[in-house]
């Protein structure tokens, strides 16, 4: 799953670790995210949702919906 969550808290000029205060995760969690290591839970994705005021589905990007916008059209 792609995600902007590194260009939300960059534009509000946050650590990763204040970012990672904010939502009650380790900053290696922040970390993982950022970098797609991780997905996060529907839980956690609410409440980055909540936190930037943005809908879920314009922070976080199904991976099929990532590679059709990058012209790849997904498998069958």
């Amino acid at each position: 799953m792609r995600n902007h969550l590194r260009a939300l808290r960059e534009a509000r000029e946050w650590t990763q670790a204040g970012l990672a205060d904010r939502l009650g995760v380790s900053r290696q969690t922040v970390n993982a995210l950022e970098t797609g290591k991780y997905d996060p839970s529907l839980p956690l994705a609410f409440r980055i949702a909540r936190l930037f005021d943005a809908p879920i589905e314009s922070i976080f990007e199904p991976e099929e919906e990532a590679r059709t916008d990058a012209g790849v059209r997904p498998g069958r």
